[in-house]
């Protein structure tokens, strides 16, 4: 009997499952609690690595669309004392294997790439239950319900899906980031331009840290983390957009003043991200009917996989799926015997400066992992 597969949430993740469903002509029904694909904006720059994201891409059939996305020179990286003194430097060569695209784009691209109708907007899960026999009913916001003999769980650090299968929740890395944009940068903002550089930039401190992006149309897009526990953050009034940025602009005092611009230059409001993760090597015995990808399955504190590893889970689980034809709970097992172990040992990677030690690498751990990181991808691409 043909498996009618439910899926919670239209991010990457998500979409990736459905697409490579469709390729094997597996239908799918896609629930999205966003009204609209431009409801809100799909975030910045995401790196997608020959050794997990172009894989799923290629189940997909869509590495043409991908190269079409791609920004030219994004992957050129450099660390940068506070100072401003430039502690490595590594152009764009054209031989990296991880090439830049913007989220939004990414996703539009697989949502064309759908049936229209394959993506149900306006869908709030609220509610998941058992219903026995690896069945399951999903209840939404508007009191609409969906019965599914296949749920999957896409719906990130949040899921209502992850209930089913694990009692483990997101918990704070104690670190946050604070995020903003400077647009038309090479004009408005020289010196900041010029201190990101050509595509990414980090300066780095044990607490403090500064990554920025050069994006499309010469924006660039920063991050500032700062390891503090949650009430601290919540004593700044980030309604008050002036004296937000000043708070947390004194926070890198002695700071280069072409890198405390990122923060005192944005052209928008500064918007706190906290950051949480669920525990490391985190898995669950398997249910019957329901399994996770992406952040719903092993939300970590950014360090540059996340999005890779959710298209990746995506495009195993369809492949697993179409495999096993008749045989879900078959399909199920494989897929989660090969995430757990890779999304155990993502987790460990360092992610500039994004980590929650509070002693923290150093400026120069950072350029050996990179560096460790380069090595390891080019021997795994020859081999």
């Amino acid at each position: 009997m043909a498996v009618d597969v439910t899926i919670i949430g239209a991010g990457l993740g998500g979409l990736m499952l459905a697409r490579v469903l469709r390729v094997h002509g597996i239908p799918a029904t896609v629930y999205e609690a966003e009204p609209s694909p431009a409801a809100r904006s799909q975030g910045g720059m995401l790196d997608i690595h020959d050794y997990n994201g172009q894989l799923a891409l290629k189940s997909a059939g869509l590495m043409d669309e991908f190269g079409g996305l791609v920004l030219e020179g994004r992957q050129a990286m450099r660390f940068l004392a506070p100072g401003g003194t430039v502690l490595f430097d590594k152009a764009d060569d054209g031989t990296g294997g991880r090439p830049e695209v913007l989220r939004g784009e990414l996703r539009q691209m697989l949502l064309d790439s759908l049936p229209p109708g394959t993506v149900r907007w306006g869908h709030k899960a609220v509610r998941v239950r058992s219903l026995g026999g690896g069945r399951h009913e999903v209840v939404f916001a508007d009191g609409g319900t969906v019965v599914t003999s296949l749920l999957v769980g896409a719906d990130g650090a949040w899921s209502r899906v992850r209930p089913l299968l694990s009692a483990a929740t997101p918990r704070y890395t104690g670190k946050s980031v604070v995020e903003t944009y400077l647009f038309d940068a090479g004009a408005r903002h020289p010196a900041a331009a010029r201190a990101v550089g050509g595509g990414a930039m980090i300066a780095h401190t044990p607490d403090r840290d500064i990554f920025a992006h050069r994006e499309k149309d010469d924006t660039l897009h920063a991050y500032m983390g700062l390891t503090e526990p949650e009430d601290w953050f919540a004593a700044i009034d980030f309604t008050d957009a002036a004296a937000a940025t000043a708070r947390i602009a004194r926070e890198f005092d002695g700071w280069a003043p072409e890198l405390t611009a990122l923060i005192t230059d944005s052209d928008t409001a500064p918007v706190l991200r906290r950051l949480y993760a669920l525990p490391a090597g985190h898995r669950w015995d398997r249910v019957p009917g329901v399994t996770l990808i992406g952040d719903a399955a092993h939300l970590a504190a950014p360090n540059g996989e996340g999005a890779n590893l959710a298209m990746l889970d995506g495009a195993e689980l369809g492949e697993a799926l179409a495999a096993h034809p008749g045989d879900t709970e078959a399909a199920l097992s494989a897929y989660e015997r090969a995430m757990f172990p890779r999304s155990a040992e993502a987790a460990t990677l360092e992610g500039g400066g994004h980590g929650s030690d509070s002693d923290g690498p150093t400026p120069h751990d950072l350029i050996a992992a990179f560096s460790r990181h380069e090595e390891t991808r080019q021997d795994a691409t020859r081999s």
